[in-house]
């Protein structure tokens, strides 16, 4: 067994961090607590951690009550975003550090922080000092640290928020790669949705202490559940549900708004029926596909994007004349705010 959160509470004075949250995570999976600030993503992982103590409710570590139990009890890794690593040591020793606690074997000492040096991709880098290190490699430090004990449970907060863009990017597949040889169960607070979606095999999506809802990135994307969890993940046109560009198509909503994709959004240069009129306003070449924002003839705002391709057919210019209808588009009977 993994992980389960029973009926957790968490308050900090007039403060609601987390709301009798049930939640129950795989054993050996990779799992996501994503949200905006505030949601309580990271009280729940230090609740799991021990680090806080649930006002109500159960956790359960390997199938065992852990609710009462000690920090070291758990037998957890936890990594934090500033890495935490002890300046005055090298990098065997901030690795080795939990074992020599724990009063292992030199020789056990030394075999373990050779193998994660390996794991970690360091190898020959275990005399130098953190100050030494770039940021990317005193995160990888940080994580072998926590691994070394052989923790049942592996807790990262925010690992790569500290972390420029494209050092995060590398370790995140490194970290998918990492976890796949490890199978050890891990929980990584993100307030990054691309973060979440690349890396994890499943997503706990939280607001406002709550868990709005929790599946695959695929069902998190494709099926949300909320409004929030809607516009939370992804890009999202968000309009009135009488907008022309729905009624045109065939769209018919009890709710007052709809959610649309820029991905759903088809865009030509000549009607066709169910299409309504529009102008570009601004194009924005994003790479690997182009980001067109569209004013309606009522006055709506629409962002749509094209695939590189689909531009080069198109041949946009700003201030064009074109036509759109929405490929898809959903409702939900509760207003939603980030």
């Amino acid at each position: 067994m993994g992980i389960i959160v029973e009926n957790v509470s968490k308050q900090f004075g007039s403060f609601q961090a987390v709301n009798r949250v049930n939640l129950e995570i795989k054993s050996g999976s990779l799992v996501a607590l994503l949200g905006p600030s505030g949601s309580g993503k990271s009280t729940l992982l230090r609740l799991i951690a021990g680090l806080e103590m649930p006002d109500t409710g159960k956790i359960w570590l390997t199938g065992k009550d852990a609710t009462n139990q000690s920090v070291q009890q758990r037998n957890i890794g936890f990594v934090f975003q500033h890495y935490a690593l002890f300046k005055h040591m090298t990098v065997k020793q901030n690795i080795g550090f939990g074992l020599e606690i724990r009063k292992a074997a030199k020789a056990k000492i030394k075999s373990r922080v050779g193998e994660l040096l390996d794991l970690v991709q360091l190898s020959g880098l275990g005399d130098r000092f953190p100050s030494q290190l770039s940021g990317g490699q005193r995160q990888r430090v940080a994580l072998a640290r926590a691994l070394a004990v052989e923790p049942e449970v592996l807790l990262l907060d925010e690992p790569f928020g500290a972390l420029d863009a494209k050092v995060r990017k590398d370790l995140r597949a490194w970290l998918r790669r990492l976890h796949d040889e490890v199978h050890v169960t891990t929980v990584f607070v993100t307030h990054d949705q691309e973060e979440a979606m690349e890396v994890s095999d499943e997503i706990v999506v939280m607001n406002k202490g709550n868990v709005e809802q929790t599946g695959t990135p695929a069902e998190i994307y494709d099926h949300p559940a909320t409004a929030f969890v809607m516009s939370f993940i992804g890009p999202v046109n968000v309009l009135p549900s009488n907008s022309r560009i729905f009624q045109e198509h065939g769209f018919d909503s009890a709710h007052p708004e709809m959610f649309l994709r820029p991905q759903d959004v088809i865009v030509d240069t000549t009607p066709n029926g169910t299409t309504v009129p529009a102008r570009v306003n601004r194009l924005i070449h994003l790479g690997w596909e182009i980001q067109v924002e569209l004013s309606l003839d009522d006055g709506q705002m629409v962002t749509a994007h094209l695939s590189r391709e689909r531009f080069d057919q198109l041949n946009l210019e700003p201030q064009q004349r074109v036509y759109v209808k929405p490929k898809d588009a959903k409702s939900f009977p509760l207003y939603y705010s980030i």
